[in-house]
Order: C-alpha cells, then sequence, then structure tokens
C-alpha cells in the first residue's frame, strides 16, 4: 500500500440545500469510520442518511481498492459542494409569480488509514 493513500466517494445532485447537508457533515469530521456512522444514526436530520451512505461507500472503497484496514479509517475530509439549482414558479396573489430554488448538494467523503504511531 502506497504512503498517504486515500479513499473518497462522491454523492451527487443529492436534493437537500448545500447549507442543511453542511451541519451534519460538520459532526463527522475527523473522526473514526465506525464512530461517524453512530453520530449519523442518531443524528435527527434528513441529510444523515445520505451522507452515512457516502461514509460507507468511501469505507468500501478504501478496503476493496486500497486493501486498507477498515477498523483504522477515519473521516480525512469531507465537505460539501452546491449543485445546479432546479428552478420552479409559484403563483402568487394578484396575478404575480415567485421563484422557488431546490438546491442541490455534491457530498464529498475522503477517509485515511490511521498510521501506528
Amino acid at each position: 500500500m502506497a504512503e498517504n493513500a486515500e479513499a473518497k466517494a462522491i454523492a451527487r445532485y443529492i436534493r437537500i440545500s448545500p447549507r442543511k447537508v453542511r451541519q451534519v457533515v460538520d459532526l463527522i469530521r475527523g473522526k473514526d469510520v465506525r464512530e461517524a456512522l453512530a453520530i449519523l444514526k442518531y443524528t435527527p436530520k434528513r441529510a444523515s442518511s445520505p451522507v452515512a451512505k457516502v461514509v460507507k461507500s468511501a469505507a468500501a472503497n478504501a478496503e476493496h481498492n486500497y486493501e486498507m484496514d477498515k477498523d483504522n479509517l477515519y473521516v480525512a475530509e469531507c465537505f460539501v459542494d452546491q449543485g445546479p439549482t432546479i428552478k420552479r414558479f409559484q403563483a402568487r396573489a394578484m396575478g404575480r409569480a415567485d421563484v422557488l430554488r431546490k438546491r442541490t448538494s455534491h457530498i464529498t467523503v475522503v477517509v485515511k488509514e490511521k498510521t501506528a504511531k
């Protein structure tokens, strides 16, 4: 295995606003993968299930593609980028219209293996 090997997973076009997903992602940054999944399991936010799915995928990528030990993995990086915004109109009083912005997110999680010290 190469030094500083990392595995990553990306979920794109998730139909939750990036601001809401960032609240959940901030909880797990720097934590062990097992601890991160436990935190996400008991976090009462809608974004916690897609984030958990990406963490599991990154851990599986690390184990399968780079032969890392899944017990030594931690969340090295995780961030949320804004995806395309779907625009819809909502009818308002007196013939007016308001724009509804349905925002999407791209969730990225990078896991690394802890070095033995």
